[in-house]
């Protein structure tokens, strides 16, 4: 069979002076001078670069036509998993209970209230109906106001993840004339019931300014409540547990700053609780007359749990109620009117711990696999003894729990459902320690079939992220089911980077320690190899955005420990990203990679490690590479850029594919299902590139 020859991307050198050294990039032409404008309207994308990738959209919907037959199944049985008629447990508010659900062939959410448990049912905004007619359409939020009379919500129509903010009357069902453009999509009421709070982004993309709108009013008239000058710091806005108080919340990866806003008195001005402090992070919880809050303050590495008076909340007043302790990492915690609940993770494995706040006491919820995860949800009352959580594990399909913590009881309301059948008995899960390259030990969490050989001969998908302290959860996701049980091994490399064994374990996998994320990578690769879960050469590296960067990294770094590649929405360009302050995330993200501009120690770092920066003239993995045109994290010129110079570059014939959504952004296709055809080509990729297509 001829090959399908792919397309080439036009070599148009631009030259890159800093630091007195100077670069070439043969490529930078892909990125659109215009980018903020195509980020709000995709058309106006330059001519020569749509040309180019659709040109790459097509060679790979040639390359991978032999699999339609298969992706169709592939979607198939991943869809019969889904029950398709889903809803969430009920939450209470009051004397209604608020909840989602999907219809029966639904994409989207629909929204729904009843009074009390055995109320009929009011649909508060039905996603479906909402979509139709629109080629991309995700719904960011849906709030109801104290009173239930108003229901806000935000729209993304492109993918840009720049939303419109609609009003509608309950009582009604009218939309309200009162469209907000350009908004974050974050919002949240006083307890006016009238008076809406959200936060605008700019034409960088950043949400820099919280406004205020009374409802009724011409959004032109907005109040503007809090501008953040520093453009290396995003803002955020959110609600206490116990609804006393506004958050305006302003933070950069490693810094934050909390302002408080009475919700009975929407009109007065942010208080500060402490100013910011390079690198001190805080986040807060109201109770009574105090303050609880979660820090890393006073070298509180782990984080620890402080209480302040309300009416002096800075750091001279800040004293221990739970002290900090080594490799205990404090991830977040919900107050109740009697209780504080905490989830830590400790040695990598969560934990719920319950304190009785007028006893003292403390006890933790326990559980019995060797690998799970934990979520605990917050609802909307402050004044019960009913916690929610969460529990799955990689071959438990996740079950939500409401736990009595005064009688310690907990009782089932949902366990995840998978309509074409699961037996977690046909699965097996194992917690391994791999040792990198210093010593370190590195969980891995793998997942196979029970009858799959464990003798060095199943192919073994390796999936890692290890950025921004994001913990990876051993959670159950019925998607890999398809690799699985087809002889798969699937297995998560917990690397340095993200917390699963404390925020030590992030620090030493960022800045100038990032190197350690990648050797991390590649030991958990070598380790499954050498315990016979797979053999060299029959591995397959999965990670999307930040972890898009960790696979091509190992990439340059080990091509021939790896058969194939998948790179989702892959961070490649590093360095280039990093000195383009005009870029979205780029000053926020100067504490998590460093300066390159002002540094010339983190630009020799970055230009080490960044994948497109190190491509070279060598055998690569087989590679597959997603991007979405209107991606405003990493923005669809990255993934582009570095498939033409691989294509370029690389000395072997396996396969190179390129597949922009040229109506997405980050996260892609925003239907359940739509989302399952993504899916379904990277993994019919996989079972094309280890000839298990029949």
């Amino acid at each position: 069979m001829t090959p399908i020859k792919p397309p080439l991307a036009p070599r148009r050198p631009e030259t890159i002076t800093i630091h007195g050294e100077t670069r070439t990039d043969d490529y930078a032409w892909l990125k659109d001078p215009d980018w903020q404008a195509v980020m709000k309207e995709p058309d106006r994308l330059d001519a020569d670069i749509r040309v180019y990738l659709e040109a790459e959209n097509a060679h790979t919907e040639a390359v991978m036509a032999e699999t339609a037959a298969l992706r169709s199944k592939l979607f198939k049985e991943m869809k019969a998993r889904i029950k398709e008629d889903d809803w969430s447990v009920p939450a209470p508010d009051g004397e209604w209970e608020y909840y989602l659900r999907y219809e029966t062939g639904g994409q989207h959410p629909v929204y729904c209230r009843r009074e009390g448990t055995r109320g009929d049912e009011q649909i508060l905004l039905h996603g479906d109906l909402e979509a139709e007619g629109k080629s991309f359409f995700r719904v960011a939020g849906c709030h109801h106001s104290t009173d239930h009379r108003l229901l806000a919500y935000a729209l993304d129509l492109n993918g840009s993840e720049r939303y419109a903010i609609h009003l509608r009357d309950l009582e009604t069902g009218e939309t309200l004339a009162e469209d907000i453009a350009d908004a974050r999509g974050d919002l949240v009421w006083a307890n006016d019931g009238k008076t809406l709070f959200y936060t605008v982004i700019d034409d960088n993309h950043r949400p820099h300014r919280v406004m205020r709108h009374v409802v009724g009013g011409d959004p032109a008239n907005d109040v503007v409540v809090y501008d953040e000058a520093d453009a290396g710091f995003f803002l955020s806005i959110g609600k206490t547990e116990s609804g006393r108080f506004i958050e305006v919340m302003a933070r950069d990866h490693t810094t934050s700053e909390v302002h408080l806003i009475d919700a009975d008195a929407p009109e007065t001005p942010p208080r500060v609780v402490a100013p910011r402090e390079r690198d001190v992070e805080y986040e807060i919880s109201h109770h009574g007359d105090r303050l609880f809050i979660l820090t890393n303050a006073d070298g509180a590495e782990d984080f620890k749990i402080a209480e302040a008076p309300i009416e002096a909340p800075g750091r001279s007043n800040w004293r221990d109620w739970t002290p900090h302790e080594a490799g205990r990492l404090i991830r977040s915690i919900l107050v109740y009117a009697d209780h504080l609940v905490r989830l830590e993770r400790i040695e990598g494995l969560p934990r719920i711990v319950v304190t009785d706040l007028n006893s003292g006491e403390a006890h933790d919820i326990a559980f019995d696999e060797e690998a799970y995860e934990l979520g605990i949800v917050a609802g909307y009352e402050f004044d019960t003894t009913t916690l929610r959580f969460t529990y799955s594990s990689m071959t438990t399909p996740q079950r939500t729990y409401d736990y009595d913590m005064a009688l310690r009881g907990r009782s089932l309301r949902k366990e995840q459902e998978v309509p074409s059948g699961h037996d977690p008995a046909d699965y097996v899960t194992r917690r391994l320690a791999t040792k990198s390259h210093d010593g370190a030990m590195v969980p891995v969490s793998v997942l196979a079939r029970r009858d799959t050989p464990l003798d060095g001969s199943a192919p073994l998908l390796l999936y890692g992220y290890g950025s921004y302290g994001s913990s990876m959860p051993a959670s159950f996701v019925t998607n890999r089911l398809s690799l699985v049980d087809r002889g798969f091994v699937y297995a998560i490399a917990h690397i340095r980077g993200g917390t699963e064994k404390g925020y030590g374990w992030y620090l030493d996998g960022k800045l100038e320690k990032k190197r350690n994320t990648f050797l991390d990578f590649i030991a958990a690769a070598e380790q499954l190899a050498a315990e016979g879960f797979t053999r060299p050469g029959n591995i397959a590296a999965h990670g999307g955005s930040a972890g898009g960067m960790l696979v091509g990294a190992v990439a340059n770094m080990r091509p021939e420990l790896f058969r194939a590649i998948i790179g989702e929405v892959p961070f490649v360009d590093v360095l280039n990203t990093m000195c383009d302050a005009s870029l979205p995330l780029t000053p926020p993200e100067w504490p998590e990679w460093g300066n390159p501009i002002e540094d010339r120690a983190a630009y020799d770092t970055i230009l080490a490690y960044s994948p497109y920066d190190n491509v070279a003239a060598r055998d690569y993995p087989a590679i597959i590479v997603t991007a979405g045109l209107t991606d405003p994290r990493v923005t669809y010129w990255e993934p582009a850029k570095w498939v033409a110079k691989l294509r370029a570059l690389k000395t072997d014939d396996n396969a190179l594919l390129l597949r922009t959504n040229m109506e997405a952004g980050h996260a892609g296709a925003a239907g359940r299902f739509d989302r399952l055809e993504e899916v379904a080509l990277t993994y019919a990729f996989l079972m094309k590139v280890f000839g298990l297509t029949g």
